[in-house]
């Protein structure tokens, strides 16, 4: 990383120029120039603006029925209103904001309008609860939150227990002692330049998430103006492979980092749009394949679980050419449900790794072989590696610590502490390294293959069993919608593999169903691998950002069998 003291005059790489034609030589020739001062809201949404026609997003309601645009210059002149909303408020650079929102344009009106004012947005999922909304509130010290009206009454119970929240603004309806979301940004200017506020250094913290939390309380989880503002070039150029003239579709609720992968930062550096659906919180599979066709997008990125949701249905009877480039995250993707896709559509589901915590750190590209199942090489501008607990590499094919170099310089886009959390900075960073809490393998070739959480291994009969494999091989069977993998205790073996599944439509739960897929398992990967018990449920406990919390199955099982 190269550091100036220009402002933002020139993009940090070429961004309109081939993404990836060769993966060697792009890492080899791969380098950052971060400005001193940078600001995405001023210098990458407003410089789009400039062309008044250039569409930046299209929005499409709850019943896909309802389809808007926006351009870049409708962006700004919202999101100037909104920091301008901030100013008359009294929030000042580096004031902390709780922001509960749907995925509506507002939302990006509010995002935005803090980025510019350089106030720290908290984006929370919308399926918070009041004891969720208290504790990250009070962790940040928020002095104010912006929440969808429907959300409202889970932030007045937890408010009380909220010392330093001062200002509550709500969104969509009115309600007694709160301002107004709409009545203020009626009120506020729509212009605002850059000459107006305090200016943003591009190593300012610019947002903050919080980790899912599947062991631990929520950790937060600080980025800079450069670390997502520009750090995200790299999710979007060689993973997304995105050119200014497509239509991305990631599918997110805004509270977590998938959205800022998928739906702001990266793309519009490109320049290209995003599709934004205001979507219920049950996944509707028909309402997606619908849009996806109608809308023409033309790049679409899902979680796994969404794939499996999306493969059960008729894909013949929709048009889906227009999409050129399929991707995966959130956990590795089953090699079966990528090869239903491509007969479907025509293209490969090219598979990605990161975290909350960084940008995209290992990915498959469309200019190299793609291994179904592997999380493909490591990202241009990050050296990642697997190593042991003590920080020495691990033997090729054995299985080690998915880790990132961080010294002698860190990389942009990766946090560089967990905020206010000393004792998890420690944990994580250690010698050169960060230690991303991944397990995986690597091949004779480079390529990445995913284990699982360094806490999700199971050890059965003197063997260490990574549930990805299993699921991936479970996921194969046709009954087979979702499963997930778990050690469970046993008196003769000590611990022995359990599969949660849910059913695909058309069947049902028996006894000779369990055997079937019992010995379907043993086919396709090593038979000490097949899952001695299998339960079948209707559903999965999962994280706000839909990871399947293995840690809560597992502990079900241990009181189970105590």
């Amino acid at each position: 990383m190269k550091m100036t003291a220009n402002s933002y005059d020139n993009l940090p790489v070429n961004l309109h120029g081939p993404n990836m034609l060769d993966y060697e030589e792009t890492v080899a020739t791969y380098q950052f120039t971060i400005p001193e001062y940078f600001n995405f809201g001023f210098d990458v949404l407003d410089r789009w603006a400039k062309d008044r026609t250039k569409l930046a997003m299209v929005w499409a309601d709850r019943t896909g029925e309802e389809i808007r645009k926006y351009s870049f210059y409708d962006l700004q002149c919202l999101s100037n209103r909104f920091a301008n909303v901030l100013r008359d408020l009294g929030f000042r650079k580096g004031d902390r904001l709780f922001v509960m929102v749907p995925r509506l344009v507002e939302w990006y009106a509010v995002m935005l309008g803090c980025f510019k004012l350089g106030v720290i947005p908290l984006p929370g999922p919308n399926i918070l609860v009041p004891k969720d909304i208290a504790y990250r509130i009070n962790q940040a010290e928020a002095v104010g939150a912006v929440v969808w009206h429907e959300n409202a009454e889970k932030l007045e119970a937890a408010k009380g227990d909220c010392p330093s929240l001062k200002q509550l603004v709500s969104l969509g309806g009115k309600r007694d002692g709160w301002h107004s979301f709409e009545e203020l940004m009626a009120q506020a200017s729509p212009r605002l330049s850059c000459d107006e506020v305090e200016p943003t250094r591009a190593d300012d913290v610019m947002l903050i998430y919080f980790t899912s939390g599947t062991t631990r309380f929520p950790k937060m989880v600080p980025h800079t103006q450069a670390s997502y503002g520009i750090g995200h070039i790299i999710t979007a150029k060689f993973w997304q492979d995105l050119k200014p003239t497509d239509l991305h579709w990631t599918l997110s609720d805004t509270g977590w980092a998938k959205a800022a992968w998928g739906k702001m930062f990266g793309q519009w550096q490109i320049g290209c749009a995003v599709m934004v659906h205001d979507a219920d919180a049950k996944f509707n599979a028909k309402t997606h394949l619908k849009l996806m066709e109608s809308c023409g997008v033309t790049t679409f990125c899902a979680p796994p679980t969404v794939y499996r949701m999306l493969v059960l249905e008729d894909l013949s009877r929709y048009d889906l050419t227009g999409i050129r480039h399929s991707l995966a995250a959130g956990e590795p993707l089953n090699p079966e449900i990528i090869k239903v896709w491509q007969e479907h559509t025509g293209t490969t589901i090219y598979d990605g790794f990161g975290q909350t915590e960084s940008v995209n750190l290992i990915a498959n590209y469309p200019c190299m072989e793609i291994r179904p199942g592997s999380m493909g090489k490591p990202t241009p501008g990050f050296v990642v590696e697997l190593i042991d607990d003590d920080g020495n590499p691990v033997p090729q094919g054995e299985e080690g610590n998915i880790a990132v170099k961080v010294k002698p310089e860190p990389p942009v886009g990766l946090l560089g502490e967990y905020w206010r959390n000393e004792e998890a900075t420690r944990e994580s960073f250690i010698g050169d390294w960060y230690y991303t809490g991944d397990k995986a393998t690597k091949d004779e070739d480079g390529y990445f293959w995913f284990v699982g959480r360094a806490d999700d291994v199971i050890n059965a009969s003197g063997y260490r069993i990574g549930p990805f494999e299993v699921e991936s091989a479970l996921q194969s069977h046709p009954a087979v919608a979702e499963s997930a993998v778990v050690g469970a205790p046993d008196p003769l073996r000590g611990t022995i593999v359990k599969a949660f599944i849910i059913l695909a439509p058309g069947f049902e739960p028996s006894d000779e169903l369990v055997t079937e897929i019992q010995e379907h398992v043993k086919v396709e990967t090593a038979p000490y691998k097949y899952p001695r018990e299998i339960e079948f449920v209707k559903e999965l406990p999962k994280t706000i950002s839909g990871k399947i919390r293995r840690v809560e199955l597992r502990q079900r099982e241990e009181q189970k069998k105590a």
